[in-house]
């Protein structure tokens, strides 16, 4: 019977299972985005988050209790200092899981695993996906017609700026 059994040992000792995840959160908190396996990915976010609940109040014994975990004094300060300010009105799920599929070595499914705020894939492919795209309905500008707009359009600028040399003259006259 499987009673009692929550955590994934993920094949490891228990200190070779904590050194593994304190060092996969660190670097979670301080690069925003890792890609690990999806097992690892489920444990790492098991481990994170109560991290980052903590990290939202900025006090001495929150801090000690958050370095017993991640003993990375840098990746401590990221998480207390730019991490903890923008999951503030964030009440839970501070990462993502993102399948990438499998690796080629051994065929274990990967993932990408990122914090919430920092995510810059979807900022950028929500703004490129507004664009519309517009159908031509003829074959496109010939050759010919490209060369009479260029003619037409040094036209104008030549008329422009005979036109601004002209009000020079008449100013400086009177």
């Amino acid at each position: 019977m499987r009673h009692g059994r929550k955590i994934n040992h993920l094949g490891r000792t228990a200190s070779h299972r904590s050194a593994l995840l304190s060092n996969m959160a660190s670097s979670l908190i301080i690069h925003k985005r890792i890609t690990t396996t999806v097992a690892k990915a489920k444990a790492l976010r098991k481990y994170v988050e109560p991290l980052l609940t903590k990290a939202k109040v900025d006090s001495t014994h929150s801090r000690r209790i958050v370095f017993s975990y991640l003993q990375n004094k840098d990746s401590v300060k990221v998480l207390f200092d730019e991490v903890a300010q923008k999951i503030a009105s964030r009440p839970g799920g501070y990462t993502r899981i993102i399948k990438l599929g499998n690796r080629q070595g051994d065929n274990a499914e990967m993932c990408m695993m990122e914090l919430v705020d920092y995510n810059t894939l979807l900022l950028t492919d929500s703004k490129a996906g507004k664009r519309t795209r517009r159908s031509r309905r003829g074959k496109g500008k010939t050759s010919e017609q490209v060369a009479v707009a260029e003619v037409v359009s040094t036209n104008e600028k030549t008329l422009q700026e005979t036109e601004k040399v002209e009000e020079k003259i008449s100013e400086n006259e009177n």
